[in-house]
C-alpha cells in the first residue's frame, strides 16, 4: 500500500526534523521533503476520491491555512501569484482538509494555466448565511464562500455549463478530471460550486463550504512541542505492516508513550485482555483499519468494546475516504488519523483522545 510506504517516509522525516534546528538548512530541506510527501499522498487520494466516491473525513478547521498553502504549492515556479482577501473573523469550516486542499489546488492550477504569461489570481473568502428565502442549491445555514478569480482569456459561453463534466477539457493534454473532482468533492461536503466568466474577462469560481458551529479549531500540536508531553501512557499499536510498526513505534516512544505491537485484531484483543487481567491495562489502542488475511479495525473495535466498554481506540488507514474513517465515532472509535501521518498529527490525535498529564 503506497500510503503505508509514505507513512514510513513522513514519519522518519518528522523524527529527523526533531533533531535539526528550525533555522538550519537541514531542517528546511526536511520540511520541503515532508511537504512533497504530503502532496504525493494527495495525488493518490485524488484518484481514490474520484474513482470510489469516498465520503470526506470532516473536522473543524480554519480555511486560511488550507487555502494559502494550496495556492502557494501549486504556484511554485509559476509567473502567476495570488492576492488574498480573507478576513480574520472568517468562520471555521467543517471540512476534510485534504480534499478541500485538492479543490483549491485544482482551481488555482486551472487559473494559472489560463494565464501562460503569468498574472494575478485573486482569492477572497467571506462568511455567507443562507436563509432559504431564494432558490439556491444549499440547505439553509452558515457557509464560507471562497472565490478564486483569474485574468485569463475566460471560458466560452457554450462551455460554461460543461466545465464540471468528467473528461471535458479544452486543453490539448488535459484529462478533464480536475474540475469534475472539484464538483464531486464540494457536493460531498454538502456545499456548492459555481463559475462565471466572459470571453476575455477571466473566470471566477465560487465555492460554498459548510461552516462549523464551533468557534475554535482543535489544538494543533507543533513538532517542537511534542517531546515532553505525555509520560507513562501505554499504547497498543495494531498494524500488519513492518514499516508502520517501526516508525509509529519510534514516534510513540519519542512522544513518551510505552508502545506495544500487535499484528492483527486477534493478537490485539488477546494482549488487551491479558493486560487488564494483570492490572496493567492499555490506555489506548491505535488500530489499522484493514489487515489482509486478519481481523482489521472495524471488526476488532466491536469485540474490544465487549471486553472493555470504556476502551479508547483510534482508527488509522491510508483509505481516508472509507466510511469507517468518515464516521469513526459511530463505530466506537474515539479518534481518527489518516496515513501517512506526521509526528505532529499523531501527537494531536493522542492529545485529543488521551490528553496530557496522565
Amino acid at each position: 500500500d503506497f500510503n503505508n510506504l509514505l507513512t514510513g517516509i513522513v514519519g522518519y522525516l518528522s523524527l529527523a526534523m526533531m533533531s535539526a534546528k528550525p533555522n538550519d538548512k537541514m531542517y528546511l530541506w526536511l520540511k520541503e521533503a515532508e511537504k512533497a510527501a504530503a502532496r504525493a499522498r494527495e495525488l493518490t487520494q485524488q484518484l481514490l476520491t474520484f474513482s470510489r466516491g469516498g465520503a470526506p473525513v470532516k473536522k473543524t478547521a480554519s480555511l486560511h491555512g488550507v487555502v494559502a498553502d494550496s495556492c502557494e504549492f501549486v504556484l511554485r515556479g509559476s509567473r502567476s501569484r495570488c492576492e488574498y482577501d480573507m478576513p480574520e473573523d472568517l468562520w471555521l469550516g467543517e471540512i476534510d482538509e485534504g480534499q478541500i486542499s485538492q479543490v483549491i489546488g485544482n482551481i488555482v492550477m486551472n487559473a494559472d494555466q489560463a494565464m501562460p504569461d503569468g498574472g494575478v489570481i485573486k482569492v477572497a473568502a467571506r462568511n455567507f448565511s443562507f436563509d432559504g428565502s431564494y432558490e439556491f442549491p444549499l440547505t439553509p445555514g452558515r457557509y464560507i464562500m471562497v472565490s478564486i478569480r483569474d485574468e485569463g482569456a475566460g471560458i466560452r459561453n457554450d462551455d460554461l455549463s460543461k466545465v464540471f463534466d468528467p473528461y471535458f477539457t479544452t486543453k490539448p493534454k488535459g484529462s478533464g478530471l480536475g474540475l469534475a473532482m472539484v464538483y464531486s468533492i464540494v457536493k460531498k461536503h454538502d456545499g456548492h460550486v459555481t463559475v462565471e466568466s466572459e470571453p476575455g474577462g477571466g473566470a471566477a469560481f465560487h465555492l460554498y463550504l459548510p461552516a462549523s458551529n464551533g468557534t475554535e479549531a482543535p489544538t494543533v500540536v507543533e513538532e517542537k512541542e511534542c517531546a515532553p508531553v505525555v509520560g507513562k501512557a501505554k499504547v497498543l499499536l495494531m498494524d500488519d505492516e513492518e514499516i508502520i510498526c517501526q516508525v509509529a513505534g519510534e514516534m510513540l516512544a519519542h512522544l513518551g508513550y510505552e508502545a506495544h505491537i500487535a499484528k492483527d485484531g486477534a493478537a490485539a484483543l488477546a494482549m488487551y485482555e491479558a493486560a487488564r487481567e494483570n492490572a496493567e491495562p492499555f490506555d489506548l489502542v491505535l488500530m489499522d483499519l484493514t489487515i489482509p488475511g486478519g481481523m482489521g479495525g472495524k471488526e476488532t473495535i466491536g469485540k474490544l468494546l465487549e471486553i472493555d466498554p470504556e476502551a479508547r481506540a483510534i482508527v488509522s488507514s491510508g483509505y481516508s475516504n472509507d466510511p469507517v474513517m468518515a464516521e469513526y465515532a459511530s463505530y466506537g472509535f474515539r479518534g481518527v488519523v489518516s496515513k501517512p501521518y506526521r509526528l505532529a498529527d499523531l501527537a494531536e490525535v493522542l492529545y485529543q483522545v488521551i490528553g496530557f498529564g496522565r
